[in-house]
């Protein structure tokens, strides 16, 4: 009877051992889970900041390092965003300059093009109005051509741009 009861004893054991396991894998799982799905939801919303971003930036025909900095501290700080990748939100901001550099109209249309992705949520929409107000101002000079971006960033969302003081 001693040795049966040891034997239950070690299986429990056993058992509770490898139930813990499971159950600290099955919540690692579960959070890498939940942060490729955030990655995967909010990838159009993080492309629309940048591209819009990209836009206001290269209104001026001038992308200032203070706009740079403004748009990668909105990244860090947006609960929706901050799972991005530094490198991939600067290498697609990047991008987007660069077409800009290619040829104004070109890049103007593809980015809005992307900002217009968004056009159906409007909280999203919303909120990359503001981030493009705030990069247009960053470098202490919100200036007419910023102005007249934001404004057309707001039509191409379906947006007032009286809403935004624009």
């Amino acid at each position: 009877m001693t040795l049966r009861r040891e034997r239950l004893n070690l299986l429990n054991k056993e058992c509770n051992c490898m139930l813990n396991w499971l159950k600290t894998n099955a919540l690692a799982a579960r959070s890498k889970l939940t942060e490729e799905v955030v990655k995967f939801k909010n990838k159009e919303f993080m492309e629309a900041v940048v591209a819009g971003c990209a836009l206001v930036a290269a209104a001026d025909g001038e992308i200032s390092s203070a706009e740079k900095l403004k748009m990668t501290g909105f990244i860090k700080n947006s609960d929706e965003l901050k799972v991005f990748n530094m490198d991939t939100v600067i290498e697609s901001f990047n991008r987007y300059c660069s077409k800009f550099e290619f040829d104004e109209s070109i890049g103007r249309a593809e980015a809005l093009s992307v900002v217009g992705k968004i056009r159906s949520k409007s909280d999203q929409s919303r909120l990359l109005v503001r981030v493009c107000i705030a990069i247009g101002s960053s470098d202490g000079d919100f200036d007419k051509q910023e102005v007249a971006v934001c404004q057309m960033i707001c039509s191409e969302l379906g947006l007032n741009p009286a809403d935004f003081d624009l």
